[in-house]
């Protein structure tokens, strides 16, 4: 069904006016709270939640805000510095004062209805915002904004309309939502599994150990993040996650690669094999003949982060060195038990490491589908003599 037709359909022939925000809604400022009072006044399972920038909130008592700054009516949040955005809720609630709420003024408005359009349009009020030094909006930015009032003339039937659109945009969120907890569920059950039988393949007590540097080269880079080419010819391991690309190489081998500074200190996040060039602060361990190189990914995988958290004498590990790696304990069994464990590790970490991947894109399709939809239903008729 095309856009337009499926409007026609919901519309039915009715009119739609275009009116501004501060019109149809009522704005309510926030209370003046510093984030160390936020912090010093919030108590787990308080009742009145306060909202701050981003993901900050508090739950504090009642008393704790002044009575006049505590809103009871379904709300949208604006959200206006930082990261601009709109949040729905509708039990009590308070914000800072840089911040401001809307609430319908009669029941001619379904509030919800006007909390997915205004979603939809966020990256208008993003982009205004971008203009300033610090990401923000005013006030006015969101009173006159013009949204769509279906059949003014006729508030049941607005109202009708209204509610329509929201049941069927809070089905696809909540559809998502729970594609979203089951993924996760079953995500967390392999990486249980897999971490349970890597423990129990990688328990020796009667082969030999030897120290990581006995069996493998150890070493760094010489690049620094700087030197990264878009396109470049060869693939670049820094300290993070993503690896960069360049157009010279350090390296041809197989190797375990870990960053020796930053978030992903005793993490192993890349193996390498073939031409590959190196960060100077991160560290590549060649296995020698005598080892399986996957085998000895999975150990130090497993038990690497444990050991130097374990070794250092500080509470937290911010550097490696070379030492720590040289001095890591090791099992060296058969070359032909290494490699069935490795088989059997293998396969459930393609297993995890499929669902990882397949988690994020299974909820931007959901994702894509709901803007999809809402962009259906939000799609009214407007003049154009009416502007954003």
């Amino acid at each position: 069904m095309s856009k337009l037709s499926f409007m026609e359909k919901l519309l039915d022939g009715v009119e739609v006016e275009w009116r501004a925000l501060g019109d149809v809604l009522v704005r309510t400022k926030g209370t003046k709270i510093t984030a160390g009072q936020m912090k010093e006044l919030h108590r787990d399972g308080a009742p009145l939640k306060i909202f701050a920038g981003g993901k900050t909130i508090a739950f504090v008592d009642f008393e704790d805000i002044p009575a006049k700054n505590i809103n009871r009516e379904p709300s949208i949040i604006v959200k206006s510095r930082g990261v601009i955005e709109f949040e729905y809720y509708e039990k009590p609630f308070s914000h800072k004062n840089e911040m401001w709420s809307y609430h319908s003024k009669d029941d001619d408005i379904n509030i919800k209805y006007v909390y997915h359009f205004l979603k939809l349009n966020e990256p208008h009020f993003q982009n205004l915002g971008s203009r300033m030094q610090m990401p923000q909006i005013a006030t006015p930015d969101t009173d006159k904004f013009k949204i769509p009032i279906p059949c003014p003339d006729n508030p049941k039937k607005s109202l009708e309309i209204q509610a329509e659109i929201v049941r069927i945009l809070d089905s696809f969120t909540e559809l998502t939502a729970e594609l979203t907890a089951e993924l996760t569920a079953e995500l967390n059950k392999r990486k249980k599994q897999y971490n349970f039988y890597r423990e129990q393949l990688l328990s020796f007590e009667e082969v030999e150990w030897k120290r990581l540097g006995e069996v493998a080269k150890i070493g760094t880079g010489s690049h620094d993040t700087q030197d990264a080419i878009e396109d470049g010819d060869y693939i670049f391991y820094a300290r993070g996650r993503e690896p960069l690309r360049l157009n010279v190489f350090d390296f041809d081998e197989t190797a375990i690669i870990t960053a020796g500074d930053g978030a992903g200190v005793g993490k192993v996040f890349h193996y390498a094999q073939g031409k590959y060039a190196l960060h100077q602060r991160a560290y590549r361990i060649a296995p020698s003949e005598v080892m399986e190189p996957r085998f000895v990914y999975h150990c130090i995988a497993a038990h690497f982060y444990a050991y130097i958290q374990k070794a250092s004498v500080s509470s937290s590990v911010t550097s490696l060195r070379r030492p720590m790696f040289l001095n890591f304990p090791i099992p060296v069994p058969s070359l032909e038990e290494q490699a069935r464990i490795v088989a059997i590790l293998d396969k459930f970490d393609t297993l995890t490491h499929s669902i990882s991947e397949g988690l994020p894109r299974e909820i931007a399709l959901r994702q894509k589908q709901y803007e999809y939809y809402r962009d259906l239903l939000l799609s009214f008729p407007k003049p154009k003599k009416v502007t954003a």
